[in-house]
């Protein structure tokens, strides 16, 4: 949410600087798809044709939650528009101001440490309308203003203090408080920070808030979680609307939520980490006492205590190896054989996996999904089906373009069983055939309850699934050959998981002792018993062929780890007793929470209930043009140059078709003024793109010969017209794109008297340009720690003409560049190679340098030209330094260069080259989350025979 929100005050930061901007391309569904909508009092719900009936649900549990999800924050959220995105397999919802509308992605997660025992759109529906509801909090004092001046992008400027750990862990407290479940009582959410402590791993406030590049730090998520639910248990369910109240009063200074805070309860935000630190690490500790942990051994693996990295989801190969997924800070995700005694053996690394714990192995084969970008509509993410032959390499994709979320091998390795979720919410269970993918059988599901993590038993003929129903989740058997079912545990408010079939047992997840470990349930008694206890937990259970081992990962501060234990029920502890686990053990945060939360008092748990009373809601046509003024800001804005500004107005509909800015615009320099418009279309597969300024310029010229200077004003017009192509077309650990471009500009001037002009300028004659480019990148996926990518090629063709014959300046530019990346010599560094070559025919007019220039020279345009360019990137140091609170400083980073470049005209021939170092630090200053990056450039210049030191900004964060 606060990327979205920065990223388009970035782009309200750049447009005033020429009318030819390129607006940013957006993430849209197909064209041909029909939208819809339906309203509420307070809710307009946008969604695709096909999803009516989920939709006037979603409706009708807005209007539910909205009084009682903004009762604590004291306020009343304003109506706002909710649109749907059915056609994608990524499970995820936001909130955005720029414009102001809410995004929910509707696929079923297979994830349960996300869902719990809600339905996936009762989950969005809280989690995000409590951002609605933050985010209109900031209509008071300074935020008013702000709005009042620059619309929602000047309330979103007002909100940029406030922390993202407060707007996500208060909305997962929200989610906790109205619901049955919520994150807040999952112990798997908190796992992680509960290993830190554990080892005695305390991070201080400033790595806690700005992340690290070694060590696992708690997300904003669980962060926040724990801060805000220790301030509503100890100040009152309403204590953060007071602190937002005195916040938006005046928050135009540093530090001013954390004083705001202070002012109230007599804590900084610092404190309050503090202190929440303190009371988990003694809670935590306390649960442990009296723990008896089950014996396990660890698989070997390859990695540094030092550096967070993650060994999840084994599956067993034979009784002495496993398959897991590695990943971490310093590893993109891939598949490694971990043995007993054997090193460590990379088998694959990863694309751009899709659930990764329903990895599965048989038959020699492991298979898993991928996700599949459609390569114009970025809102169209299918599942890809992998399968990958353990004995030959041999990777195969039966299943492509599919709606897939889980899809697990059976024993042989001949059959799959694949959960899916279409565009119109219905949840369906598949049997493929694993060499084609073809769908052999579809299970019927009338009641539309989900499917999740199936697994086959040994016999390959039934599997083991966890159904989700109004009363929670169920545990049952299905024989795959005749379709009937067994119910081996009712439906109940227990979040389990992960189910695995073997022998008269099925062993699953669960968290009924307070932390999810592995219990079995014997399906001829239905008697319940634990088979694992450990520290933290375990996940993932797996049975080795001859049924002797089981092995899981268990989560640790360093990053999981893959452990084993002998399988033998007589060593399990006694059946627990018979009845609903729907009583969990006490939880201190969640239920006082709960017990605080002035919406639960009102309307009690709200979402468990499947009642969704309501007026009859009446669909109607949604249209995308009559929707595409949507203005959403307004106000002035410093162009870059800092030399200027302009008063413009922003729109985008909530379909990210249309976008459009136009202003007004002053030039300090030349003391001049301006008006533009840019609009970019993006409902078609190729962007249509229009520009147009008209202003005023004031320039003098020195005369030749002592002539004096000659000063004139005269008058501009620009215009530019054209279209984009942009396709995503990454298919494995390549990310892989190819845009295409193709533009007409035209710039003219009335009044020009000079008697002379620069090159590069228009003068009496109008310019009439055609512009083209292709280019094309495939870089390897990075780790965080990564300075660059360690492999992949980029190529950039560029070509500009005006080829109008005698109407205008005549000139001509044809540009290619291209870059290769090599893995440097140590872990996380990288080398990158350039080489450019650029014809120009440039007697009458120059265009700007297309291909890449010599760093620190001063540009020099010839007729033909050549660059090259070596640099090398690498980390010195990963470090956690910390200045009172003003700074935060987290890496220091090195970049060594060489740049050349030869040009030709004429006879006339010239070679200059520069080299240096660059030095730079990622730092978070202000207890920012988001890092910075700043340095200093010392480079050798030929063109001047001399040594500079330049400033460096790499990255502010957007």
């Amino acid at each position: 949410m606060r990327i979205l929100l920065s990223a388009a005050l970035a782009l309200l930061a750049a447009v005033p600087a020429a009318a030819q901007t390129l607006l940013p391309i957006e993430q849209q569904v197909p064209a041909r798809v029909r939208w819809y909508e339906v309203r509420t009092p307070h809710f307009q719900v946008v969604y695709p044709e096909g999803f009516e009936e989920q939709a006037r649900r979603t409706a009708h549990r807005l209007e539910q939650v909205h009084e009682p999800a903004a009762t604590s924050l004291g306020a009343t959220a304003r109506p706002v528009t909710v649109v749907l995105q059915t056609r994608t397999t990524i499970g995820n919802g936001f909130v955005t101001l720029l414009p102001r509308h809410s995004e929910f992605f509707t696929t079923f997660p297979q994830n349960p440490y996300l869902v719990g025992t809600l339905d996936w759109l009762d989950q969005l529906t809280v989690h995000e309308y409590r951002h609605v509801v933050q985010f209109d909090k900031a209509h008071r004092g300074v935020g008013q203003l702000g709005y009042l001046f620059g619309g929602f992008g000047g309330l979103g400027l007002a909100t940029l203090g406030v922390p993202d750990w407060f707007a996500e862990g208060d909305a997962v407290g929200t989610e906790t408080a109205l619901t049955r479940s919520g994150r807040g009582r999952i112990p798997n959410f908190g796992a992680y920070y509960r290993a830190n402590l554990l080892a005695g791993r305390r991070y201080s406030y400033a790595e806690a808030t700005g992340g690290s590049f070694r060590h696992y730090v708690p997300d904003h998520y669980v962060l926040g979680y724990y801060l805000s639910t220790r301030l509503k248990r100890t100040a009152g369910p309403t204590a953060w609307a007071q602190v937002l109240d005195k916040y938006y009063d005046f928050p135009v200074y540093p530090f001013s939520f954390s004083d705001k805070l202070r002012r109230l309860t007599g804590l900084r935000s610092d404190d309050l980490y503090t202190q929440t630190t303190q009371e988990l690490d003694s809670l935590w500790k306390t649960q442990q006492t009296g723990r008896v942990l089950t014996p396990a051994r660890d698989f070997a693996v390859e990695a540094s205590e030092k550096v967070f990295t993650e060994y999840q989801y084994p599956q067993y190969l034979n009784d002495s190896t496993v398959l897991a997924l590695k990943s971490g800070l310093g590893h993109t995700p891939r598949l490694v054989e971990l043995s007993r005694d054997q090193p460590e053996r990379t088998r694959l690394v990863l694309g751009l996996h899709h659930n990764p714990e329903q990895l599965s192995v048989g038959g020699g084969r492991a298979a898993w999904l991928e996700f599949r970008y459609h390569p114009r509509w970025q809102q169209q993410v299918y599942s890809e089906l992998r399968v990958l032959d353990m004995a030959t390499g041999r990777l195969s994709r039966p299943g492509r373009r599919t709606r897939y979320t889980a899809a697990v091998l059976s024993p042989d390795g001949g059959r799959l069983l694949a959960v899916s979720t279409d565009s119109a919410y219905q949840h369906r269970l598949h049997l493929l055939e694993t060499e084609t993918g073809r769908v052999l059988r579809t299970f019927e599901n009338p009641a539309n309850a989900p499917y999740l993590h199936p697994r086959f038993g040994a016999d390959g003929r039934m599997a083991a699934v966890v159904r989700l129903e109004t009363a929670g989740k169920r545990l049952e058997l299905l024989d795959v050959e005749s379709g009937t079912t067994q119910t081996v545990l009712p439906a109940t408010n227990d979040n389990i998981s992960h189910p695995q079939p073997w022998q008269d047992y099925v062993l699953f997840n669960s968290p009924r002792s307070g932390q999810d470990e592995v219990y079995a349930v014997q399906v001829s008694t239905g008697a319940v018993r634990p088979v694992t206890s450990r520290p933290v937990g375990s996940y993932h259970a797996t049975i080795s062929p001859d049924g002797q081992r089981l092995a899981f990962h268990e989560i640790r501060a360093q990053g999981s780890r893959v452990t084993e234990m002998p399988l033998r029920p007589a060593d399990w502890p006694a059946a627990l007793p018979t009845g609903k686990p729907d009583a969990a053990p006490a939880d201190l945060y969640a239920d006082e929470l709960t017990a605080r939360e002035p919406g639960a008092a009102t309307v009690g748990l709200l979402l468990p209930l499947d009642s969704v009373a309501g007026p009859t809601l009446t669909p109607r046509r949604y249209r995308r043009l009559p929707h595409a003024p949507n203005l959403y800001g307004w106000g002035f804005v410093q162009s870059p140059g800092g030399n200027g500004l302009s008063l413009g107005l922003r729109a985008q509909d909530v379909l990210s078709t249309t976008q459009a800015v136009a202003g007004l615009g002053f030039d300090g320099t030349e003391r001049t003024g301006r008006v533009f418009a840019n609009v970019s279309y993006q409902g078609l597969g190729p962007v249509l793109d229009f520009g147009i300024e008209n202003g005023g310029r004031r320039a003098a010229l020195l005369l030749p010969n002592g002539g004096g200077v000659a000063e004139d004003r005269w008058r501009y017009t620009r215009l530019s017209v054209g279209s984009r192509l942009p396709l995503v077309l990454t298919t494995s650990r390549m990310l892989t794109s190819l845009a295409v471009g193709a533009f007409y500009q035209l710039e003219q001037t009335r009044g020009y008297e000079l008697p002379a002009r620069f090159i590069n300028e228009v003068g009496r004659q109008p310019l009439h340009a055609l512009l083209g480019s292709i280019s094309f990148s495939r870089t390897l996926r990075q780790s965080y720690r990564d300075v660059a990518p360690r492999w992949g090629q980029s190529l950039l063709l560029t070509g500009r003409d005006t080829p109008f014959g005698t109407k205008g300046l005549q000139a001509r530019q044809l540009a290619a560049q291209g870059s290769l990346f090599l893995p440097g010599i140590g872990r996380h560094h990288a080398l990158r190679l350039r080489a450019g070559y650029q014809y120009q025919q440039q007697r009458e007019y120059r265009f700007g340098a297309a291909v890449f220039y010599p760093r620190g020279l001063p540009y020099l345009s010839f007729d033909r030209l050549t660059s090259l360019s070596g640099e090398y990137r690498l980390p010195l140091a990963d470090v956690h330094w910390q200045l009172t609170r003003l700074l935060y400083v987290q890496r220091i980073k090195a970049n060594v260069f060489l740049d050349y470049v030869r040009g030709e005209s004429g006879p006339l021939r010239r070679s200059y080259h520069s080299a240096g170092l660059d030095v730079s630090a990622v730092f978070n200053p202000l207890r920012l989350r988001t890092p910075l990056e700043v340095g200093l450039r010392t480079v050798y210049n030929s063109y001047f025979g001399t040594w500079e030191v330049q400033p460096l900004v790499l990255n502010i964060g957007f």
